[in-house]
């Protein structure tokens, strides 16, 4: 995981962006250059001779967009269908300025051909009215997480890590969130179209920087789930996390329930790296970029990949991932991490997800100290001997190690740009065998060093250059202890451990009680069954009272907030808000509604008897006012709701296909009825997205609003152009193309 910490969220702390400075068509190419980059990697051999040109002549050009398609099954192969069935047939005759535009393919190695990929200069997302149809489906059905706008190296750990709906799972360093939501769905595989399963697996997702955990949070909610929790903790030194042990037959009476740590089936580490995969798209590398950045990333991606190692099962499977091109950050440290928990190995993953072009980890490559990366050595002692007294800079780690050969880094991954037209990265599946037989290795084993003794870089304590500042997280600087298990130096460690990036100021999660008063009102009013988990609600006030909303989570889940204080994990999220209270006027008492984004969770627990059945034109109606009055409905609809109490309601909207419409699966929506009307309890964008995936347009109040101030906008960008082309003469012409871009930029935002 690279950490610039921009959209893409690939990387750490540090001063912002100029708004240009990353951009790759305001650069030319004869700028996109780095004598250091250039020597440094030809030095480590990481593509043959004859492949180098074709290399950079890549690394030059823009990155095609990608996205892929996500949501429960049935809905992603309905949303692909759109995809390949109406858009791509509508966009593969697509000229623009008298060039032929490509429309969008299938990235062939993703499974099911669920990821797609097209390469369109902004101008004409702008002005092709294609193209602008198929921008604002996209963006829609983004927006209510039915598709992942993502870089296609970015899907790859996911896959590789066979997440199963009964598995424990952690993602170390998950911020902003895309691969957590590839996590999710996969704990989510027995979902259905209009309902979420109760999966008996956890995700835990955890990033360091406390502001993005919230960027986190709401990534994640586009994809409600009962088994995920968010924390904020440094990675390198996460808490062993306590749950109860099963119960001995023989267990006297009286004796305090014993607890033992949770151990993990699949752990994400996409770590903090240099992020130099991603110079086609940050081009603000080829500037800056010098080897130190990925020597001073080495010892916390190392801490954080053994940190997982102590978190896994036996039979158990991490996958450490970064979008950096360099070996120190890449097979220095698996190998390293290999040679200290001898109960590891690579896994040969070569015949998963066939399509993918990649090349086998290195066996050798030679580290500098050198800024200019002029100087590089073969070993360790060689470098001491040329540089006396530069302990500092480099461990014996950043070396491959002399036993190399026994480790299979060749079944790491290496994607290159070239290989498939995509950003770099690197990819390394571990599993703990299921024995701890095996003798473990003792030379350089970094576990077997006290802290106090290991080797202290200088990047360890000294701020990061300026472009690791930008593309590695504030994190990196951290120097906590990594060997941290039993549960006393746990709570000794939670203040070193603590996140970056802001205080922790959550409320704690308290469970109601299955008896509670206002819990059980809400089950008889929302007409839910007895199978309802109620002993799984909780809320989050200090007072432990349901005041405004209540989650939901799975039994797991349960568990780990019953049994460790939120603070010490620093807890910021459990489970999915599934109810919440609506003020409902004059006359009418508040009461809890079922929440959107809640629905799915809750709808298996729902009498199916009270469910409402609407068609089109019902929907149609719902969608296009805030407020419709009950009586503009057609019958039988109008005289069934007419008689419903205020309150929260559930309509089902089955398949049906009408002149300019088509619901190609069943919809279930939530309701909120007054006395008078009726209200679609979704927000602006999911209604936008819904209206755009039924009826071909956005004809919600909100949309139409939209499309009118954005002909104005147009019409404003028009005789931008127009001046900027009377203006031509007294112009140069990169100029004039810049202030143009600068200007639809403006008018778009």
């Amino acid at each position: 995981m690279g950490r610039n910490k921009n959209k893409d969220g690939r990387g750490g702390g540090g001063r912002r962006q100029k708004k240009d400075e990353y951009r790759s068509d305001l650069i030319d190419k004869s700028d996109m250059k780095n004598e250091r980059f250039f020597a440094y990697y030809k030095a480590q051999k990481i593509v043959p001779d004859d492949e180098w040109d074709l290399f950079v002549e890549t690394l030059r050009q823009h990155l095609p967009t990608t996205f892929r398609v996500a949501g429960s099954r049935e809905t992603a192969h309905t949303l692909n269908s759109m995809v390949k069935d109406i858009h791509v047939p509508t966009l593969s005759n697509v000229t623009f300025e008298g060039q032929s535009i490509p429309p969008p393919v299938q990235i062939l190695w993703y499974p099911e051909g669920l990821a797609w990929q097209f390469n369109v200069p902004k101008k004409v997302l702008r002005k092709s009215s294609e193209f602008k149809k198929f921008h604002s489906f996209l963006v829609g059905e983004t927006e209510v997480g039915n598709i992942s706008r993502q870089e296609a190296v970015s899907m790859l750990p996911p896959l590789f890590l066979g997440v199963e709906p009964h598995h424990h799972v952690m993602d170390m360093c998950a911020a902003p969130g895309s691969k957590t939501a590839q996590l999710l769905e996969a704990l989510h595989a027995n979902d259905t179209v209009t309902s979420t399963s109760m999966p008996s697996g956890l995700l835990i997702a955890n990033d360091s920087d406390y502001k993005r955990t919230h960027l986190l949070i709401h990534q994640s909610a586009r994809l409600p789930s009962p088994a995920l929790m968010v924390t904020n903790m440094d990675a390198s030194n996460y808490p062993s996390i306590k749950i109860p042990a099963p119960v001995k037959r023989d267990a006297s009476a009286g004796v305090p329930p014993r607890t033992e740590q949770l151990l993990f089936d699949r752990v994400l580490c996409d770590v903090p790296c240099s992020g130099d995969g991603t110079i086609r798209k940050n081009i603000g590398i080829w500037k800056k970029w010098q080897p130190q950045d990925g020597n001073g990333l080495h010892s916390l991606q190392l801490r954080i990949l053994q940190r997982a190692m102590k978190l896994l099962k036996s039979d158990g499977r991490i996958v450490y991932s970064t979008c950096s091109l360099n070996p120190v950050e890449n097979e220095a440290v698996v190998a390293s991490a290999l040679r200290s928990h001898a109960d590891f190995h690579l896994v040969d993953v070569s015949s998963q997800l066939p399509e993918l072009k990649r090349q086998p980890g290195l066996t050798s490559w030679r580290p500098t100290s050198d800024r200019e990366a002029k100087t590089t050595y073969d070993t360790y002692d060689a470098f001491l001997s040329a540089e006396p007294g530069s302990e500092t800079k480099l461990t014996p780690g950043h070396w491959p190690p002399q036993d190399v050969d026994g480790l299979n880094l060749p079944r790491c991954m290496r994607i290159y740009p070239h290989l498939q037209d995509s950003g770099g990265f690197f990819v390394a599946v571990l599993e703990r065998r299921s024995t701890n037989k095996a003798k473990k290795r003792t030379a350089d084993s970094l576990e077997d060093v006290p802290e106090s003794k290991k080797p202290r870089l200088a990047g360890d304590d000294a701020q990061p250059p300026a472009a690791v500042e930008e593309a590695a997280e504030t994190k990196a600087s951290d120097e906590a202890p990594m060997d941290i298990v039993a549960d006393e130096k746990d709570e000794k460690a939670s203040k070193a451990a603590s996140g970056s990036g802001g205080s922790f100021k959550e409320n704690p999660y308290t469970f109601l009680r299955p008896d509670d008063p206002i819990l059980l009102s809400c089950i008889e009013r929302l007409h839910l069954t007895s199978e309802f988990p109620a002993s799984n609600v909780l809320v989050r006030n200090p007072e432990g009272d349901a005041v405004r909303s209540m989650y939901l989570t799975n039994d797991i889940v349960k568990q780990v907030v019953l049994h460790n204080e939120y603070g010490r994990i620093r807890l910021n999220a459990a489970g999915t808000k599934v109810l919440a209270k609506q003020e409902a006027g004059k006359g009418v008492d508040a009461q809890f509604r079922i929440l959107g984004e809640g629905l799915p969770v809750v709808l298996p627990f729902t009498d199916p008897a009270t469910i409402l059945d609407g068609n089109l034109q019902t929907l149609r109606i719902l969608v296009q006012s805030y407020y419709p009055l009950c009586s503009s409905f057609s019958e039988p609809f109008k005289s069934i709701i007419e008689g419903k109490p205020a309150g929260s309601h559930i309509i089902r909207f089955p398949p049906e296909k009408s002149e300019g419409a088509t619901l190609f699966h069943d919809v279930v929506l939530p309701v909120w009825k007054s006395n008078v009307s009726i209200s679609l309890m979704i927000d602006k964008k999911a209604k936008s997205a819904l209206s755009l995936r039924i009826f071909g347009a956005d004809i919600t109040t909100a949309g139409r609003e939209a499309s009118s101030a954005k002909v104005s906008k147009e019409d404003t960008a028009t005789k931008v152009e127009e001046t900027q082309s009377s203006a031509k003469d007294e112009t140069p012409e990169d100029s004039e193309e810049t202030a143009l871009e600068e200007a639809m930029e403006a008018v778009d935002n």
